[in-house]
C-alpha cells in the first residue's frame, strides 16, 4: 500500500509529537512554512516553503505532492487554510470550511453563538480605529480589546477607562492578521478559566476535557497563562452544562472528526460561557499533558483522522492524580543563564522538564505565548499540593536571567 502523505502547516515545536505520531503510523510527513530555520522541518520528511496563510498557494503545493491529509496542530494562522485545502481537494475535514471561518474569527464567532442563544459576552467588531473610537455607547466597563484572528494572547488588553481605549485599539491592529479587531464585555470569573483540548468523532465528542488556566501576577502580560492543571476548579455540573452547550455547537456547524482547543470560563454569576473553539490542537502541550494525565492519545487520533483512517479508543478517562504543567518563562529581557528548581521539589513532582533555552540565549518578558523558554510537567498526590506549588513558585523555582 502507498505511504500516505500528511502536510503539517507550521514549523513549531509543538509539531514534534505529531510528526513522532505521525511516522509511528507509518506516514511521510510535509512540513509547510515561510521559515525554514523552524525546529519542526529538521524532523519532517519533506519541507516546503510556503506562507501557511496563503491559502492558494497552499493548495497548489498540495495538489502537487498529491497529499492525503492536512492539517494545522497547535498553530492557529493554518487552520482555515487547511481546511481550505481539506475542501477543495476533498480530503478528510474538521468540517465544512464555512463553519472552519466562523469558528477562528472572533468576531463571527461571537455573532454565530447570540443568533444561536449562547451565553455570550457582549461584543462587537471594527476593521479601523476610528470606527471603533466612534462607537462606545454601548461600553460596560471593563472590556477587553483583540484581534479577531490571533492567537496566543497576542494583542489582547483590558481596558477600564475610554482613555485606555486607542493604545489598546492600536495594539490590536499591530496584531491582526486581516486587520480586523474585536471589543467586547470582561467576563469576570468564578474559579479558574479553562483551556484544554477535547476531541470529537464524526461531530460527536468523545472526549471533553478541562483545565485550570492560572496566571502569573508579575508576568508582562497579565492575559498570557503561565500554567494548567487538569482536573478544573469548575463544578461537575459546570462542566456537564459546557459540554452539552459545545455538542450543541458542533451540531449545528455540521463539524467532523477533529481534535479540537477550547476554551471556557464561569462568569461570577455562575453562567457558563465558550469563549474560544478551534479545531486543532492547542499549544502549551496540552494534548501531551491529557495523554500524560489520563492514557488517551489525542494526537494520533488526530493525525490518523487528517489521512482517513478510522479513529478508535477514544473516549473519556479519568486523571490519574493531579497534573500542572507550568509554562517557562523570563520576568525581564536578558540573557538566560539557568534555570534551578530544588532537589526535593524536583524529585518529588517533576514529571519532565523541557527547556528550550541554553546559556546565553536573549530571551524576552513574558508578554506572549511565543515568549516561553520551556515547560515542566508536575504530578501531586492531592489538589491542595497542587495550588501550594503554583501559588508559590519562586519558592523552589528560579528562571536566572542576567
Amino acid at each position: 500500500m502507498e505511504q500516505k502523505k500528511l502536510m503539517l502547516l507550521g514549523g513549531l515545536r509543538y509539531l514534534l509529537p505529531v510528526i513522532e505520531a505521525a511516522h509511528k503510523q507509518g506516514y511521510y510527513v510535509i512540513t509547510c512554512d515561510y521559515l525554514p530555520n523552524n525546529i519542526a522541518h529538521k524532523y519532517s520528511d519533506e519541507y516546503v516553503n510556503v506562507s501557511i496563510i496563503d491559502k492558494e498557494a497552499v493548495l497548489k503545493i498540495a495538489q502537487q505532492l498529491q497529499i492525503d491529509g492536512i492539517m494545522s496542530f497547535a498553530v492557529d494562522p493554518g487552520v482555515m487554510t487547511a481546511a481550505y485545502v481539506q475542501e477543495k481537494m476533498k480530503l478528510p475535514a474538521f468540517g465544512p470550511y464555512e463553519s472552519v471561518c466562523i469558528l477562528q474569527n472572533k468576531d463571527k464567532f461571537r455573532a454565530f453563538l447570540d443568533k444561536h442563544n449562547f451565553n455570550v459576552p457582549a461584543a462587537r467588531g471594527y476593521a479601523s480605529v476610528e470606527e471603533a473610537m466612534a462607537d462606545t455607547a454601548w461600553y460596560n466597563f471593563p472590556m477587553i480589546v483583540k484581534p479577531t484572528d490571533s492567537a496566543g494572547s497576542k494583542g489582547v488588553t483590558r481596558i477600564d477607562t475610554l482613555e485606555e481605549l486607542k493604545p489598546a485599539l492600536v495594539c490590536a491592529f499591530e496584531h491582526s492578521l486581516q486587520g480586523n479587531i474585536i471589543v467586547e464585555e470582561f467576563i469576570e470569573k468564578q474559579g479558574c478559566s479553562s483551556d484544554s483540548d477535547c476531541f470529537s468523532v464524526a461531530g460527536e465528542l468523545k472526549c471533553m476535557s478541562y483545565s485550570a488556566q492560572r496566571f502569573d501576577e508579575n508576568a508582562a502580560g497579565m492575559f498570557v497563562p503561565a500554567a494548567f492543571s487538569w482536573p478544573s476548579t469548575m463544578k461537575m455540573q459546570q462542566e456537564i452544562e459546557l459540554t452539552t452547550e459545545i455538542q450543541r455547537l458542533l451540531n449545528l456547524l455540521h463539524m467532523n472528526t477533529s481534535i479540537y482547543n477550547i476554551e471556557t470560563r464561569i462568569g461570577i454569576d455562575g453562567t457558563p460561557y465558550i469563549m474560544e473553539v478551534s479545531p486543532r490542537g492547542g499549544g502549551n502541550r496540552l494534548a501531551e499533558m491529557l495523554r500524560m494525565a489520563t492514557g488517551t492519545d489525542l494526537i494520533t487520533a488526530a493525525v490518523r483522522a487528517s489521512v482517513g483512517d478510522e479513529v478508535n479508543d477514544i473516549e473519556q478517562r479519568p486523571y490519574d492524580g493531579h497534573w500542572a504543567e507550568v509554562v517557562l518563562h523570563a520576568d525581564v529581557d536578558g540573557i538566560f543563564e539557568s534555570l534551578v528548581i530544588t532537589e526535593e521539589f524536583e524529585q518529588k513532582h517533576v514529571v519532565e522538564s523541557d527547556l528550550w533555552v541554553t546559556n546565553g540565549d536573549e530571551v524576552h518578558a513574558f508578554r506572549g505565548a511565543n515568549d516561553a523558554i520551556g515547560t515542566l510537567v508536575l504530578n501531586f498526590d492531592t489538589e491542595e499540593e497542587l495550588v501550594e506549588a503554583l501559588k508559590n513558585q519562586r519558592r523552589w523555582m528560579k528562571v536566572v536571567i542576567r
